[in-house]
């Protein structure tokens, strides 16, 4: 429509009719109508979004590897009863009192052309859970690329670590509290950082547990050490980086540079 518009205004200037160009607009405006009517039509468009969201969350589930996953879909109905509706080209629209019992939280979604007018969708996705949690995801983008944002969004907010969480580690429990106010924090120099753990109670992570946690990394209820400089008791610093001969350096080693932390019990 905008190449179209582009070229009748071409014409316009070299001394096209103005009633025939606008008569042409009109028609090419109604196609795109027609068009969009029959792509919203029945239950073709919602389907492919319903079906890719999936698809993508089971990609990025896959990617990443969380030891636990916890976004999972519960199936409606059993098994007799999905074959049949997929041979007749249906979706299952009905629960039983068995199958709301699995249910842990609800997710709907709507959306319509952006204002782009580039074919784009600006699509909405709301999760309803337990103890009156609620969750909402947009995105925009060509119908079949934009529920993988969404999806991005979603596995990114379920699956990665969460505070506090507890974490067994060998014999011992450990509490991953986060640091005052967020998760992980950053502080000028590793005493004002162990001082903020002391407020709440807690204390730095040791050089052990920061690597193990690391080994868990982000989506299994640990944290990354990534190339930040951590901080460590007694004004020590952490620095994956740099293990030869050893990660723990003093701060004045680092350049002083700012420290990234998080408290444990």
């Amino acid at each position: 429509m905008q190449k179209a518009s582009q070229q009748i205004a071409g014409l316009i200037s070299s001394g096209m009719d103005t009633q025939a160009a606008a008569s042409i607009l009109i028609t090419l405006d109604d196609l795109v109508d027609k068009n969009r009517a029959m792509a919203t039509a029945g239950k073709g468009m919602d389907v492919l979004l319903e079906s890719s969201l999936k698809a993508y969350i089971d990609a990025d589930t896959i990617g990443i590897n969380p030891e636990n996953t916890r976004i999972t879909f519960a199936n409606q109905g059993a098994i007799d009863q999905f074959l049949i509706a997929l041979g007749e080209n249906k979706r299952l629209e009905h629960f039983n009192s068995l199958d709301l019992l699995k249910v842990r939280g609800f997710i709907w979604g709507t959306y319509s052309y952006a204002p782009n007018c580039k074919g784009d969708l600006w699509v909405t996705i709301h999760i309803q859970l337990p103890k009156d949690e609620s969750v909402s995801f947009q995105a925009q983008g060509k119908p079949e690329m934009v529920m993988q944002l969404i999806a991005n969004q979603m596995v990114t907010h379920f699956q990665r670590t969460r505070f506090p969480t507890v974490i067994q580690m060998g014999d011992t429990t450990l509490v991953l509290v986060g640091a005052p106010g967020t998760s992980v924090n950053k502080a000028p120099n590793p005493k004002i950082a162990q001082n903020a753990c002391s407020m709440i109670k807690a204390r730095l992570p040791r050089l052990d547990e920061y690597d193990f946690l690391s080994i868990l990394g982000n989506w299994s209820g640990g944290v990354s050490l990534g190339h930040n400089f951590w901080a460590l008791s007694d004004n020590l610093v952490l620095s994956p980086d740099t293990r030869n001969p050893s990660p723990v350096r003093k701060h004045a080693d680092v350049n002083y540079e700012e420290v990234t932390f998080y408290c444990v019990k």
